[in-house]
Protein backbone atom coordinates (compact mmCIF):
# COMPACT_ATOMS: atom_id res chain seq x y z
CA UNK A 1 0.00 0.00 0.00
CA UNK A 2 0.95 3.68 -1.00
CA UNK A 3 2.25 5.92 1.84
CA UNK A 4 -0.59 8.39 0.49
CA UNK A 5 -3.35 5.44 1.03
CA UNK A 6 -1.83 4.55 4.63
CA UNK A 7 -2.15 7.94 5.82
CA UNK A 8 -5.61 8.37 4.57
CA UNK A 9 -6.73 5.24 7.13
CA UNK A 10 -4.52 6.57 9.68
CA UNK A 11 -6.60 9.96 9.06
CA UNK A 12 -10.10 8.33 9.64
CA UNK A 13 -8.96 6.28 12.44
CA UNK A 14 -7.80 9.56 14.43
CA UNK A 15 -10.80 11.18 13.38
CA UNK A 16 -12.69 8.33 15.12
CA UNK A 17 -10.33 8.34 17.99
CA UNK A 18 -11.29 12.26 18.53
CA UNK A 19 -15.45 11.31 18.27
CA UNK A 20 -14.66 9.02 21.41
CA UNK A 21 -12.45 11.94 23.16
CA UNK A 22 -15.51 14.19 22.49
CA UNK A 23 -18.52 11.48 23.19
CA UNK A 24 -16.87 10.39 26.19
CA UNK A 25 -15.56 13.49 27.89
CA UNK A 26 -11.51 12.24 27.43
CA UNK A 27 -8.66 14.73 28.45
CA UNK A 28 -5.86 12.61 25.33
CA UNK A 29 -2.62 14.76 25.95
CA UNK A 30 0.32 13.63 23.73
CA UNK A 31 3.61 14.91 24.65
CA UNK A 32 6.72 15.39 21.89
CA UNK A 33 9.90 15.55 22.40
CA UNK A 34 12.71 15.10 20.83
CA UNK A 35 16.58 16.58 19.56
CA UNK A 36 16.30 19.57 17.95
CA UNK A 37 15.22 19.06 14.16
CA UNK A 38 13.93 16.00 14.94
CA UNK A 39 10.42 16.56 13.18
CA UNK A 40 8.14 17.46 16.13
CA UNK A 41 6.81 20.27 14.01
CA UNK A 42 5.74 17.95 10.73
CA UNK A 43 4.44 15.38 12.92
CA UNK A 44 2.20 17.77 14.55
CA UNK A 45 0.79 19.01 11.15
CA UNK A 46 0.36 15.39 10.07
CA UNK A 47 -1.90 14.63 13.21
CA UNK A 48 -4.08 17.60 12.97
CA UNK A 49 -4.20 17.86 9.79
CA UNK A 50 -8.23 16.19 9.49
CA UNK A 51 -9.05 17.23 13.48
CA UNK A 52 -11.56 19.11 14.52
CA UNK A 53 -9.45 22.63 15.33
CA UNK A 54 -12.54 23.45 17.73
CA UNK A 55 -11.05 19.93 20.42
CA UNK A 56 -7.53 20.30 19.23
CA UNK A 57 -4.98 22.65 20.56
CA UNK A 58 -1.35 22.55 20.03
CA UNK A 59 0.57 24.03 22.68
CA UNK A 60 4.21 25.30 21.94
CA UNK A 61 5.24 27.67 24.72
CA UNK A 62 7.90 30.22 24.07
CA UNK A 63 10.64 31.83 26.88
CA UNK A 64 8.82 31.97 30.33
CA UNK A 65 8.59 35.61 31.31
CA UNK A 66 9.85 37.42 34.02
CA UNK A 67 6.63 36.37 36.48
CA UNK A 68 6.81 32.59 34.97
CA UNK A 69 10.30 32.43 36.18
CA UNK A 70 8.81 33.25 39.80
CA UNK A 71 5.97 30.75 39.71
CA UNK A 72 5.99 26.88 40.13
CA UNK A 73 7.86 25.58 37.31
CA UNK A 74 5.03 23.16 36.33
CA UNK A 75 2.25 26.12 36.42
CA UNK A 76 2.49 28.00 33.09
CA UNK A 77 1.85 24.36 31.46
CA UNK A 78 -0.93 23.12 34.27
CA UNK A 79 -3.26 26.24 32.08
CA UNK A 80 -2.94 24.64 28.67
CA UNK A 81 -3.87 21.19 29.93
CA UNK A 82 -6.59 19.64 27.82
CA UNK A 83 -10.42 19.69 29.36
CA UNK A 84 -12.86 16.88 28.95
CA UNK A 85 -13.31 16.57 25.67
CA UNK A 86 -10.19 17.44 24.00
CA UNK A 87 -6.95 16.46 22.19
CA UNK A 88 -4.29 18.53 23.31
CA UNK A 89 -0.58 18.12 21.86
CA UNK A 90 2.73 19.87 23.58
CA UNK A 91 5.46 20.55 21.84
CA UNK A 92 8.04 20.70 24.11
CA UNK A 93 6.86 20.66 27.57
CA UNK A 94 7.83 20.53 31.25
CA UNK A 95 10.60 18.25 30.25
CA UNK A 96 11.92 21.17 28.93
CA UNK A 97 13.97 21.25 32.26
CA UNK A 98 15.62 18.06 32.01
CA UNK A 99 16.80 18.87 28.14
CA UNK A 100 17.85 22.47 27.12
CA UNK A 101 17.58 24.23 30.39
CA UNK A 102 19.58 21.54 32.21
CA UNK A 103 21.99 21.73 28.72
CA UNK A 104 22.38 25.24 28.19
CA UNK A 105 22.49 25.99 32.21
CA UNK A 106 19.03 27.91 32.37
CA UNK A 107 18.21 26.19 35.48
CA UNK A 108 20.18 25.70 38.26
CA UNK A 109 21.48 22.16 39.65
CA UNK A 110 18.85 22.02 42.52
CA UNK A 111 16.01 22.75 40.54
CA UNK A 112 17.25 20.15 37.84
CA UNK A 113 17.10 17.40 40.64
CA UNK A 114 14.23 18.02 42.43
CA UNK A 115 12.49 18.37 38.77
CA UNK A 116 12.49 14.36 38.70
CA UNK A 117 10.81 14.26 42.06
CA UNK A 118 8.06 16.45 41.07
CA UNK A 119 7.53 15.37 37.79
CA UNK A 120 6.79 11.85 39.41
CA UNK A 121 4.31 13.11 41.37
CA UNK A 122 2.89 15.80 38.78
CA UNK A 123 2.07 13.01 36.31
CA UNK A 124 0.39 10.51 38.27
CA UNK A 125 -1.91 13.47 39.82
CA UNK A 126 -3.09 13.57 36.12
CA UNK A 127 -3.33 10.05 35.50
CA UNK A 128 -5.22 10.03 38.91
CA UNK A 129 -7.35 12.92 37.50
CA UNK A 130 -8.48 11.47 34.29
CA UNK A 131 -5.50 12.46 31.97
CA UNK A 132 -4.71 10.04 29.11
CA UNK A 133 -0.61 10.76 28.60
CA UNK A 134 1.48 9.55 25.55
CA UNK A 135 4.83 10.83 25.72
CA UNK A 136 6.74 10.48 22.51
CA UNK A 137 10.85 11.48 22.13
CA UNK A 138 11.30 11.68 18.55
CA UNK A 139 15.36 10.70 17.93
CA UNK A 140 17.61 10.99 14.67
CA UNK A 141 21.54 10.80 14.10
CA UNK A 142 23.79 13.34 14.38
CA UNK A 143 23.90 13.35 10.69
CA UNK A 144 20.89 13.94 9.95
CA UNK A 145 20.36 16.78 12.27
CA UNK A 146 23.32 19.07 10.88
CA UNK A 147 21.28 18.22 7.10
CA UNK A 148 18.38 19.62 8.43
CA UNK A 149 19.50 22.59 10.30
CA UNK A 150 21.70 23.36 7.02
CA UNK A 151 18.34 22.81 4.96
CA UNK A 152 16.76 25.55 7.62
CA UNK A 153 19.64 27.59 6.63
CA UNK A 154 19.01 27.79 3.18
CA UNK A 155 15.31 27.42 2.78
CA UNK A 156 13.65 31.04 2.95
CA UNK A 157 10.04 29.36 3.85
CA UNK A 158 11.78 27.53 7.32
CA UNK A 159 13.41 30.92 8.45
CA UNK A 160 11.19 30.87 11.38
CA UNK A 161 12.45 27.45 12.39
CA UNK A 162 15.77 28.74 13.04
CA UNK A 163 16.98 29.29 16.89
CA UNK A 164 19.91 30.30 18.94
CA UNK A 165 19.62 27.01 20.50
CA UNK A 166 19.86 25.21 16.98
CA UNK A 167 23.05 26.48 15.90
CA UNK A 168 24.31 24.99 19.87
CA UNK A 169 22.69 21.81 18.64
CA UNK A 170 26.03 20.06 17.42
CA UNK A 171 28.20 21.43 19.94
CA UNK A 172 26.20 20.03 22.18
CA UNK A 173 25.64 16.68 20.94
CA UNK A 174 26.86 14.53 23.37
CA UNK A 175 25.39 16.51 26.73
CA UNK A 176 22.01 16.56 24.43
CA UNK A 177 22.92 13.06 24.66
CA UNK A 178 23.36 12.50 28.20
CA UNK A 179 20.07 14.35 29.54
CA UNK A 180 17.85 12.90 26.79
CA UNK A 181 19.31 9.43 29.08
CA UNK A 182 18.96 10.86 32.02
CA UNK A 183 15.53 11.59 31.59
CA UNK A 184 14.35 8.77 29.96
CA UNK A 185 15.25 6.71 32.46
CA UNK A 186 14.50 8.71 35.01
CA UNK A 187 10.70 9.63 34.05
CA UNK A 188 9.53 6.22 32.21
CA UNK A 189 6.79 5.52 34.63
CA UNK A 190 4.30 2.82 34.55
CA UNK A 191 1.63 5.12 34.60
CA UNK A 192 3.40 7.46 31.44
CA UNK A 193 6.08 5.69 30.17
CA UNK A 194 7.96 6.47 27.38
CA UNK A 195 8.20 5.81 23.53
CA UNK A 196 11.27 6.63 21.66
CA UNK A 197 10.49 7.31 17.91
CA UNK A 198 13.44 6.80 14.92
CA UNK A 199 13.01 9.55 13.48
CA UNK A 200 15.42 9.84 10.34
CA UNK A 201 13.05 8.84 7.66
CA UNK A 202 10.37 11.62 8.45
CA UNK A 203 7.60 9.59 6.32
CA UNK A 204 8.38 6.66 8.10
CA UNK A 205 8.28 8.14 11.35
CA UNK A 206 4.91 9.84 11.11
CA UNK A 207 3.33 6.79 9.77
CA UNK A 208 4.91 4.87 12.85
CA UNK A 209 4.02 7.14 15.22
CA UNK A 210 0.40 7.90 14.58
CA UNK A 211 0.09 3.56 13.91
CA UNK A 212 1.09 3.30 17.65
CA UNK A 213 -1.07 6.39 18.88
CA UNK A 214 -4.03 4.50 17.76
CA UNK A 215 -3.33 0.88 18.68
CA UNK A 216 -2.64 2.36 22.40
CA UNK A 217 -5.92 3.53 22.14
CA UNK A 218 -9.29 2.44 23.14
CA UNK A 219 -11.70 3.86 20.56
CA UNK A 220 -15.22 2.77 18.79
CA UNK A 221 -15.62 0.97 15.61
CA UNK A 222 -11.51 0.61 15.24
CA UNK A 223 -10.46 -0.84 11.93
CA UNK A 224 -7.25 -3.15 13.23
CA UNK A 225 -6.43 -3.87 9.81
CA UNK A 226 -5.37 -0.09 9.33
CA UNK A 227 -2.93 -0.71 11.95
CA UNK A 228 -1.01 -3.04 10.74
CA UNK A 229 1.44 -0.93 8.66
CA UNK A 230 3.35 0.12 11.65
CA UNK A 231 6.83 -1.44 11.65
CA UNK A 232 10.02 -1.30 14.52
CA UNK A 233 10.39 2.13 14.60
CA UNK A 234 8.55 3.55 17.70
CA UNK A 235 9.44 1.31 20.31
CA UNK A 236 9.76 1.41 24.54
CA UNK A 237 11.84 3.75 26.58
CA UNK A 238 13.56 0.50 28.47
CA UNK A 239 17.37 0.27 29.48
CA UNK A 240 17.75 -2.26 26.94
CA UNK A 241 16.20 -0.65 23.69
CA UNK A 242 18.02 2.92 25.03
CA UNK A 243 21.36 0.99 25.23
CA UNK A 244 21.39 -0.92 21.52
CA UNK A 245 18.88 1.29 19.40
CA UNK A 246 19.39 5.16 20.30
CA UNK A 247 21.52 7.49 18.35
Amino acid sequence: MKEKEILHELYVELVKLQKEVIASGLKLLVILEGRDAAGKDGTIKIITKHLSPRETRVVALGKPSDLQEREWYFQRYTAHLPVSGEFVIFNRSWYNRAGVEKVMGFCTHKEYKSFFTEVALFEQMLVDAGFIIFKYYLDISKKEQENRLEDREKDPLKQWKISPIDKEASKYWKDYSAARDEMLLKTNFNHAPWFIVDADDKDEAHINLITHLLNRSEYHHKDERSLLNGSNLVYPASPENMKDRLF
